[in-house]
């Protein structure tokens, strides 16, 4: 028999496994999840700026990150360049959200690295003169800095976080190609940098004009990148981006009822240009680009503790997209193969090759190479590194100090650069302290100083102030370092000051006395390490009453001081009014002989030590302090006071007088609110007394103070109210602005 024919065709095989491959390929992921790599579409991820909430932009990448989606070059704008570099620098984003959990945010709106690191004859002058507003003073008038802040700090968070990359100039060197926007101050156009230093570039971005000083760079200065382009979506495609993952957290317009304020007037002209711009970046996305927008409603540009929340809400925008990035996943091994690729560009420190300086002409090369302990061909210690640098920016000369790396065909190169204050090298400072306790005993001072810096090689200084009010005095000093290190030196001064001296019996003010000191005084010393200093000194002067009401108690005619002193002081307190932690040690010895000068002949030490620590928000204070005459026969002159503020708190000011005094305090406080401006309230417990010889002294005979205080630290120093009690039943209210435990020994 013979096999009918069908109508349908039988397939050959070669057909059949053309079919069986089409519908592999119809049934298959997205052809570029499975194809090789060349083809897959080049992906650019654009951030936008926009403060904390910057940290949205990490929530964004985590998102990507789940559904393996990779990125080929990244883009962004002031707070979005920062997450970039970050990104492109190959840190994984689990580290990249530690960081910004951990990191002070505080303390990059700040230039002051801390009193620490300032020489101890700065500290000194912290409570008479603790306002140094960035005003310079020249022949042309009074100058100004060119931001609240020159971005000390900022560029030291930014070098450690960007440590990595640390020897990359060229950003397209990096795990993933960068780029950062900034503003061009002179023109207002658009900055791409692509290349240089990675932290600095960060910090030109991110620089919001009046708050961050420019970043001065190839001759321009350059300003946050928002003000030209907050969502640079064209740079992104001048790379070469085929999709682009745009996050934008540009602020909305505010309507008309919520703009109230002048503030909020400021805010929406800055907001209405940043929103001009991106509108128009904005268009330019196609429709298979992705364009994410956070929800942050309820969050400013300041919410800088809000990471946690912040990280989700840009994670979750993110997740609401997953559909179209799906379309841009990968598969498990490509997605291996890319994260290995891009953390495979961490970079590993080694010995440095050479060390080069650049800094102004005002003081010599040895200047800064004295005081920076790294040397070549050891390997670079960061933490060491930027102790030295702090300590040099402690000195008060110079804008900001910073350092770098570049690559060298003999390895790696570090740079050292000092830029000097365009406002310098003579600037102003002010104070002001305030004591009134409700009974008539009202002490009010207004100060203000000069400082002229830099006045030879060296780094000689010259300085003068002037306090008006309850207590004039005036200064003026020459300092004047014996070496480049600034390990010893040497300091002649000329002083007036006036004192008032209450006299009490029994209780009762008999006298009120005013004396005024005119001296002269010479100086040699030696600083210990950071927080320490030795002195040996001659004082020669006259004293004098220039007013006295009451009962006579004074000598009528100016008594001859001439005495010799020593001293030795370690200051590591925190701060000058509201220490956290560190301690104070000083004692001073006063040898005053007819030989060096004097109408009198005595000996005398005065010891101070002051220990604080904080726990959480508690933070416990003890101080010990005492004055005494160790031989001879002082005068009324050279008494020493209790009462007053922290000092006996109970009694009035100069209510307990004698030639030896003593004094035991401990306060206990409890800090609350915010981190931009916390208020406290505490306890406090002070015992001392004040007496002829110590000799005079037992325990029965100490009276004591019990206080109850509140306040708000301010600029000027603490703000406070306080009621105090003592043994004898009498109360005394005050009202105190910058009180410092220091001032005590000075």
């Amino acid at each position: 028999m013979t096999r009918k024919s069908t109508d349908r065709p039988i397939l050959s095989p070669p057909k059949l496994f053309a079919i069986a491959l089409t519908l592999l390929a119809m049934l298959a992921a997205p052809a570029w999840a499975q194809s090789r790599p060349e083809v897959r579409p080049k992906v650019g991820l654009v951030l936008s700026g926009g403060g904390a909430k910057g940290m949205a932009h990490v929530g964004v990448l985590r998102a990507l990150e789940e559904m393996k989606v990779p990125v080929d070059l990244v883009v962004g704008t002031s707070a979005g360049s920062a997450v970039a570099a970050l990104y492109a620098s190959g840190m994984p984003v689990e580290e990249i959200e530690r960081r910004f959990i951990e990191l002070d945010w505080l303390s990059s709106f700040r230039d002051d690295p801390g009193r620490a690191y300032k020489p101890v004859r700065r500290k000194q002058d912290d409570w008479r003169l603790p306002l140094a507003p960035g005003l310079g003073v020249s022949m042309d008038g009074i100058r100004l800095g060119g931001g609240l802040v020159t971005g000390q700090n900022l560029g030291f968070i930014l070098n450690e976080l960007t440590r990595n990359a640390a020897l990359v100039e060229d950003f397209d060197e990096l795990s993933i190609p960068f780029r950062a926007v900034a503003t061009d101050l002179e023109t207002g156009v658009e900055v791409v940098i692509g290349s240089g230093d990675l932290a600095e570039a960060i910090r030109a971005s991110m620089s919001i004009p009046g708050v961050y000083a420019p970043v001065e760079r190839s001759g321009r200065l350059l300003v946050d990148g928002g003000v030209a382009n907050n969502l640079p979506v064209s740079v992104a495609r001048d790379m070469g981006a085929d999709i682009i993952i745009a996050v934008d957290i540009t602020d909305p317009l505010l309507t008309n009822e919520e703009m109230q304020e002048a503030f909020s007037v400021v805010g929406q002209l800055t907001t209405m240009m940043t929103r001009r711009n991106t509108d128009d970046q904005l268009a330019r996305l196609t429709d298979s680009d992705i364009l994410i927008r956070p929800d942050l409603e309820g969050h400013s540009s300041a919410n800088f503790f809000d990471g946690p929340v912040l990280f989700e809400l840009g994670a979750t925008a993110a997740r609401e997209h997953a559909v179209a990035l799906n379309r841009l996943a990968v598969s498990g091994p490509a997605w291996q193969a890319w994260r290995d690729s891009v953390e495979g560009g961490m970079w590993q420190p080694g010995p440095i090759a050479r060390i080069e300086f650049t800094q102004g002409d005002r003081l010599a090369s040895e200047f800064l190479r004295e005081r920076i302990r790294q040397q070549a061909g050891e390997p670079l210690d960061v933490e060491q590194l930027e102790d030295d640098l702090k300590r040099i920016y402690g000195l008060g000369y110079y804008e900001t100090v910073s350092w770098s790396m570049r690559p060298s065909e003999e390895g790696p190169v570090l740079m050292v650069r000092a830029r000097e204050k365009s406002w310098g090298p003579n600037y102003l400072s002010f104070g002001l302290n305030y004591e009134d306790n409700f009974d008539g005993d009202t002490r009010f001072n207004l100060a203000a100083g000069l400082r002229m810096t830099e006045l030879n090689q060296l780094g000689a200084e010259w300085q003068t102030a002037l306090q008006l009010g309850t207590q004039p005095w005036v200064r003026t000093q020459w300092y004047q370092p014996l070496d480049y290190g600034y390990d010893r030196f040497a300091v002649l001064g000329v002083e007036y000051r006036q004192d008032d001296y209450s006299v009490y019996q029994d209780g009762e003010r008999i006298a009120e006395i005013d004396v005024g000191f005119r001296q002269i005084d010479l100086a040699v010393g030696m600083e210990l390490g950071r927080n320490g200093e030795v002195r040996l000194g001659y004082v020669r002067g006259l004293a004098s009453v220039d007013d006295e009401l009451g009962a006579s108690v004074a000598p009528s005619d100016h008594v001859h001081q001439g005495y010799a002193s020593v001293q030795l002081v370690h200051d590591s307190l925190s701060d000058t009014f509201y220490p956290k932690s560190g301690a104070f040690a000083g004692i001073r010895g006063r040898f005053e002989r007819d030989g060096l000068g004097s109408d009198r002949e005595f000996d005398s030490v005065t010891g101070m030590l002051l220990g604080t620590g904080t726990w959480g928000r508690f933070n416990l204070t003890g101080l010990a302090y005492t004055r005494q005459v160790v031989s001879g026969e002082p005068g009324i002159e050279n008494a020493a006071r209790l009462g007053g503020f922290r000092q006996l708190s109970a009694y009035a000011p100069g209510e307990i007088t004698g030639n030896d005094a003593a004094l035991l305090s401990a306060y206990a406080r409890r800090e609350f609110g915010g981190p931009v401006m916390p208020w406290f309230a505490g306890v406090g417990f002070e015992t001392g007394n004040a007496w002829d010889t110590m000799d005079d002294a037992r325990w029965s005979g100490l009276v004591r103070s019990w206080s109850l205080f509140a306040g708000v630290n301010t600029f000027l120093g603490p703000v406070q109210l306080a009621g105090a009690y003592n043994n004898e039943d009498d109360w005394t209210a005050y009202l105190n602005i910058g009180f410092s435990f220091t001032q005590l020994f000075y």
